[in-house]
């Protein structure tokens, strides 16, 4: 009923930036919360960014001042303006949206910051 579908991940070097977007095919988009999160080495994802459906946002505190989350509802798209990117931000990236209850995931794109 809901898909998130992710795209823009790659490589990039240090310093470099990346914008990764987020399409939805949902009725009414402007209803969820959007969020940003990642999956490194480890088997758990944290939460990077999220917008409400008001357009407040929130940052984890490693990617402050480097990475800002947008959103436009005419879209349906979320998006995730990556700069200043470090070896440490290599990781999978996954889009997710919440309403109520209900919470999807996109399949995850992969970010790799490399020399």
């Amino acid at each position: 009923q809901v898909q998130l579908v992710e795209s823009g991940g790659g490589l990039v070097q240090p310093g470099g930036s990346l914008r990764l977007s987020c399409a939805a095919s949902v009725t009414i988009f402007s209803f969820y919360t959007m969020g940003w999160y990642r999956q490194g080495p480890g088997l758990q994802r944290d939460l990077v960014a999220q917008i409400s459906t008001s357009g407040i946002t929130n940052y984890a505190d490693f990617v402050k001042g480097r990475f800002t989350i947008s959103r436009d509802n005419a879209k349906k798209t979320v998006y995730l303006q990556m700069n200043s990117l470090k070896p440490e931000d290599t990781a999978v990236y996954y889009c997710n949206a919440y309403r109520g209850r209900l919470e999807v995931w996109g399949q995850g794109t992969l970010v790799t910051v490399s020399s």
